[in-house]
């Protein structure tokens, strides 16, 4: 809209970059508002049109809707306004920089100088807050260097009303000032070096953790469980089971469960530890994947028992760390129509949780990892990767939207696939957990006496796992699984194909392999995709075995 580029610079600023971009044959349509955007067109409001194949928007910095509408106190453009402390100018106990902030005393450019400039008086004002400290003023500089690459390895540079370039050597300072910040965001230092770089001393005994007891002097202490099971019943009660004769309503030494005489109890227990840093997500991963079991038994919920281990900390920290696991855990039972009964906890060095469920089946309708005839054809229900894609998490080598992608696929609860099947007449059925597709796919093979063709092409991924596995990151899990590959008929041919490392991926709260007669396949498989299981794929066929040959081949 404006009647020059860069209107924030000065005016050799903008007529240089002019300059360059009409000189690279960029044509320039200023004082124009876009009114209309077409697949291959663009209307102004002045009647310019201007045919194209692809659209970059480009906009100033803009403030979410939400911090105006929380009642913050922000200026015109909807940023919250801060004192010279970086606290909200109406809710003092809030702090906001850089962007998304305001600073009323002195107004700047949303840039990013001022924004990274921000960051360590926040930091230190935060400190200063918690220990009840007076908190500094900050006032940010006026004049910033101003670099632009000019896209063949030359850049400007500006700095008030002084310019030179474009020039080589003005890029190579630009691109060394960008390789050092970034820098700070991939060479991470180790937990627990912080301080010692901070203070410039290495840790001493004094400054450690006091000894904690072992066998059940680490239990957590009865109050924190007595406020956490008090909390948990207030926040989410539980629906009241007639075959839970005594639960968490009425603690005793153990819980008691009737089982009906027409069904027979199918038991399971799973424990590991924390993958994600959010107690209340890692409860429902959790929940979720331990009740795998009992789904693909073909079974429904009745009741869980939890054991907990928490990271050593003051019995605040743990009392809230134990609530939010359990609240996520109970999420994922009531949905379920499962109750939690009881448990133990215990401190260690890190998370770890784990539930032992119990669940009713009918003993006729029971499903088996044995049963699969020829002919049949194979559904999974879920994408494979997990296993990757948390260890390259833990290796700072996982986009952030991947990490989100499998958490989404984790907290995925297998129940309503588990009755699609049940439906259909599945007639043999697992849930992929740690041994990996191929793993869990050889105890079923072997326990029906069959051989499988498996489509590897077919199988779904998670986003980013390929490009995990091709950078050579593996779960630590993954050397042992590798070993199920001598099921494997013809393992040369594929052994270098860039998803056949995905085979031997351990998966947490995977999804659920079933084999179905050919003539229901198709509509089982599209009522999965209804149900929310868009990653479900036939990925091979059941054939007869063998004698003396490999019993799995991939197609």
């Amino acid at each position: 809209r404006g009647d020059r580029l860069l209107p924030l610079q000065n005016r050799w600023v903008s007529d240089r970059v002019q300059h360059l971009l009409t000189h690279l044959g960029v044509h320039l349509h200023l004082q124009e508002s876009v009114a209309e955007v077409q697949p291959d067109l663009i209307r102004c409001e002045s009647g310019l049109t201007v045919k194209c194949d692809r659209v970059f928007w480009v906009t100033q910095a803009a403030a979410a809707s939400w911090l105006r509408e929380s009642g913050l106190a922000t200026d015109e453009h909807g940023f919250v306004q801060v004192k010279d402390t970086l606290q909200s100018t109406s809710h003092p106990p809030v702090f906001a920089s850089g962007d998304v902030a305001t600073m009323i005393h002195h107004p700047r450019p949303k840039a990013g100088v001022f924004a990274v400039r921000q960051g360590k008086p926040l930091a230190q004002n935060l400190r200063r807050a918690l220990q009840n400290q007076p908190l500094r003023h900050f006032v940010p500089q006026k004049k910033y260097l101003l670099l632009i690459g000019t896209g063949n390895e030359s850049a400007i540079a500006c700095r008030d009303a002084i310019g030179l370039g474009p020039y080589p050597l003005l890029w190579q300072w630009k691109d060394a000032i960008d390789r050092k910040f970034m820098q700070q965001f991939t060479n991470l230092k180790a937990m627990g070096d912080e301080e010692s770089e901070r203070t410039g001393s290495s840790p001493t005994p004094s400054s450690s953790p006091p000894m904690r007891c072992a066998g059940c002097g680490a239990k957590i202490s009865s109050a924190v469980l007595s406020k956490v099971l008090q909390r948990i019943q207030q926040d989410q009660p539980e629906v009241r089971r007639e075959d839970i004769l005594i639960g968490l309503d009425a603690p005793d030494d153990a819980a008691v469960i009737q089982i009906p005489g027409d069904r027979v109890l199918v038991q399971t227990i799973d424990y590991f530890r924390a993958l994600v840093d959010d107690p209340f997500l890692f409860g429902q991963i959790a929940a979720n994947h331990c009740l795998s079991d009992i789904f693909a038994m073909g079974a429904m919920p009745q009741s869980a028992l939890a054991i907990a281990t928490l990271p050593n900390a003051l019995e605040a920290k743990q009392e809230e760390m134990l609530y939010q696991l359990l609240a996520g855990a109970v999420k994922v039972l009531q949905t379920a129509q499962a109750n939690l009964i009881g448990g133990h906890t215990t401190e260690g060095t890190e998370l770890s949780f784990g539930l032992s469920c119990n669940g009713l089946a009918d003993p006729d309708r029971l499903l088996r990892k044995s049963g699969m005839k020829p002919g049949e054809v194979l559904i999974l229900t879920k994408a494979l990767g997990t296993g990757t894609l948390f260890a390259a998490d833990m290796r700072l080598k996982a986009k952030g939207r991947w990490i989100e992608a499998a958490i989404a696929s984790m907290l995925r609860s297998n129940q309503s696939a588990a009755a699609c099947f049940q439906h259909y007449q599945v007639s043999a059925c697992t849930d992929i957990t740690g041994f990996g597709l191929l793993g869990h796919l050889a105890e079923m093979v072997q326990a029906s006496q069959v051989a499988v063709e498996l489509e590897l092409e077919a199988i779904a991924v998670l986003d980013g796992a390929t490009a995990t596995l091709e950078q050579g990151i593996v779960s630590s899990l993954y050397p042992q699984n590798l070993r199920a590959a001598a099921h494997l008929q013809n393992v040369e041919q594929f052994s270098g194909h860039h998803l056949y490392p995905l085979l031997f991926d351990p998966q947490t709260s995977g999804g659920l392999l079933a084999s179905v007669a050919e003539e229901r396949a198709i509509a089982c498989l599209k009522t999965l995709q209804d149900k929310g299981y868009l990653d479900s794929r036939i990925i091979g066929r059941v054939l007869p075995s063998q004698p003396g040959q490999s019993p799995i081949t991939i197609k």
